[in-house]
């Protein structure tokens, strides 16, 4: 696939990371986006040292306009990775585990805004393009979750945001391919990055960075709709949802992430912390 091009969010840490490290390339410019200034220019750094052309951007992913004039700028683009996002879960109560409000609303704001806000321009700059000879304009690849796939107790907010991310990909991705744009969803499991480093419970199936990037990698360059790891959770994060929601939920509520406060809640730390 061609790569000559590409921008990611959330490049500051975690998987927006280790893509753009495992991308950077002589021949290659990369547009890394994230909030954290400091761990953007390491990033940049190395990619530099790798032959790459690196340029940052300290871009917050819920702000539209800023968005679209730094995606809009780039002239072209042959691949985009949405990797920005946060999560967090419920806190404890009086009366029952909920979510404050303005949590659920940063969750949103980050997962589900922050995504359409990438990948709206990014349509617009690819649709521009002739397209290469394997007739494709451009690749655009989301990050969602197998969290996506369940109705969990413990992150409802985290889940919705997630689902929302992964149908609209595969959804608007039917009819993009038409004008040769691939659009992808990934629902991976967890993966050791620092959105998962606080985490104190076991985390089943946790994927190390490198191979969740290749697996990634792998998945665009063959133009596959969902990309799923590990399969075998999302079998069965699939399975739990077909069953009665009583059922599920007894079983969601045994679980150690099911906990009111099992999952801090990520990019809020000071102002230059990345959502990644």
């Amino acid at each position: 696939m061609k790569q000559d091009s590409i921008l990611i969010t959330g490049a500051s840490s975690g998987i927006g990371r280790g893509l753009a490290l495992a991308l950077a390339r002589p021949g290659r410019t990369l547009h890394l986006g994230g909030r954290n200034a400091h761990n953007l220019k390491e990033v940049a750094t190395r990619c530099i040292a790798r032959g790459a052309d690196a340029r940052i951007r300290v871009q917050d992913v819920r702000d539209q306009a800023g968005m679209e004039a730094w995606i809009m700028a780039t002239g072209t683009l042959d691949l985009v990775f949405a990797c920005a996002g946060i999560t967090a879960s419920t806190t404890g109560g009086e009366d029952a585990p909920h979510e404050p409000d303005a949590q659920i609303r940063r969750m949103f704001a980050t997962n589900v805004d922050g995504v359409i806000n990438t990948v709206l321009p990014a349509l617009r700059v690819m649709r521009g393009q002739p397209r290469g000879s394997d007739g494709v304009r451009g690749r655009i690849c989301a990050m969602s979750s197998v969290a996506g796939l369940v109705s969990f107790p413990g992150t409802p907010s985290y889940c919705a945001s997630k689902a929302a991310v992964d149908r609209f990909m595969v959804a608007t991705g039917g009819n993009m391919a038409r004008a040769g744009i691939m659009m992808s969803s990934v629902c991976c499991g967890f993966v050791n990055t620092p959105m998962t480093a606080r985490n104190t419970f076991h985390m089943p199936g946790l994927t190390q960075t490198g191979d969740a990037v290749r697996a990634i990698l792998s998945g665009v360059a063959r133009g596959r709709r969902r990309i799923s790891f590990p399969w075998w959770l999302a079998a069965g994060s699939r399975f739990m949802d077909l069953l009665p929601i009583g059922i599920a939920q007894s079983c969601y509520f045994r679980q150690p992430a099911g906990q009111a406060g099992s999952m801090p809640e990520t990019g809020l730390e000071q102002p230059g912390t990345p959502a990644a």
